[in-house]
């Protein structure tokens, strides 16, 4: 259960998210913000993925948290299973600094999390399979049959729970976005039907969560379902999966979010037409536009491959002032994923306030044209699809 002096309310707002973008005084021609919904979000957002389970990975973070939101950055993303649940803390510490020192309105930053797998107590256990079945099935929190792959569990009871545990990690009431993390986990094994099912009560548990105040609106954080073809056994339909949260909560459902991997290696959500919307083949992009989804994209950097090396084909961008003296590979890549249309913000891995200064930058620079964005996209990927 939460503890009474963690909880900070609301939660992000129209007006607290264009109170941030206007404070920081960024110039409309930057586009260091877009206009998602009614909120105005940094157009790079702060990811907590990478590191290990330390208190010194611990501290870098919750410092870059606080430098990042201090220099326009108002989108974090964290997950209960991210460092044995020690992202989800560290961002909590940074929020509550900030609050409490009167630099930071509630309302003005977009935080998101997941659940889906088991996350570990501040380090890894000795023996991973019987922690987790302790913390699952021993629990009461889910059957033995609803554990998958050994460590992927979306029962609702299951992810009432953890969403309860993220709400105390980051001292928040109401947290604006909360994903189910990587679903297609559990298409390794189980049919469509089955997996149908599972998606519905896990959508029915979020709206019940929705309708409690602990979140604002729920969907789905991805690896490869999203980028996968139809027949492809970790395929995910964006249309089967709002048709789902229709038969739970009917119009006003709050299935409103994406996370999906877009960079210049897997550019798929741009690219491939693998989605089909009343008739219409579209993108995972397109899909999700004309079906009232936000999409944030994740892995721009492809956990840092991507500095080191890039596709041949990409071409040269020209480098803006701000960026001077930033790797090429690293504006690149950063300018190729936060210029998509249809993308609300770029998550990027953020463990220290150095990380934070070179992404920062960027926010400054307008971003990339359309003519090099099609270039940079590799090609083949929508020729050689075929539904």
């Amino acid at each position: 259960m939460l503890s009474e002096h963690v909880l900070h309310r609301p939660y992000a707002t129209e007006a607290g998210t264009r109170r941030f973008a206007e404070r920081h005084g960024h110039d409309k021609a930057s586009d260091a913000f877009t206009l998602a919904g009614q909120l105005r979000l940094s157009s790079i957002g702060m990811g907590t993925y990478m590191g290990p389970s330390t208190d010194e990975a611990d501290a870098s973070y919750t410092d870059a948290v606080i430098d990042g939101i201090r220099r326009g950055i108002n989108v974090i993303d964290t997950a209960s299973s991210y460092r044995c649940q020690r992202s989800e803390r560290a961002v909590g510490r940074a929020l509550r600094q900030l609050l409490a020192d009167g630099e930071l309105f509630r309302s003005e930053v977009l935080v998101t999390s997941k659940a889906g797998f088991v996350p570990f107590e501040g380090c890894p256990p000795s023996d991973i399979a019987a922690y987790i079945r302790a913390v699952t099935v021993e629990r009461g929190l889910c059957q033995e049959t609803e554990l998958m792959a050994g460590c992927h569990c979306m029962a609702a009871d299951y992810l009432t729970a953890t969403l309860d545990q993220s709400r105390a990690n980051l001292g928040l009431e109401t947290i604006d976005a909360y994903f189910v993390h990587n679903p297609e986990t559990q298409l390794q094994t189980l049919d469509r039907s089955t997996f149908r099912e599972r998606m519905r009560d896990a959508f029915a548990a979020l709206e019940g969560a929705a309708d409690r105040g602990w979140i604002r609106v729920y969907g789905l954080a991805t690896w490869s379902g999203l980028r996968a073809k139809p027949q492809e056994r970790d395929y995910l339909s964006l249309a089967e999966l709002v048709e789902i949260a229709e038969e739970v909560a009917g119009p006003r459902h709050r299935f409103k979010a994406l996370q999906v991997p877009l960079n210049l290696a897997m550019p798929e959500a741009y690219l491939l037409p693998n989605q089909q919307v009343r008739g219409a083949q579209l993108t995972v992009l397109q899909a999700a536009e004309r079906l009232g989804l936000m999409v944030f994209a994740s892995s721009p950097l492809h956990q840092g491959k991507l500095i080191r090396r890039q596709p041949s084909h990409v071409p040269d961008l020209v480098i803006d002032h701000h960026a001077a003296g930033l790797p090429p590979t690293l504006v690149k890549a950063l300018q190729f994923t936060r210029s998509l249309p249809g993308v609300a913000s770029t998550l990027v891995g953020m463990g220290s306030p150095e990380h934070v200064g070179d992404n920062v930058r960027l926010l400054r620079v307008k971003r990339a044209p359309l003519a090099w964005l099609a270039q940079a996209a590799t090609p083949c990927v929508g020729a050689a699809y075929s539904p």
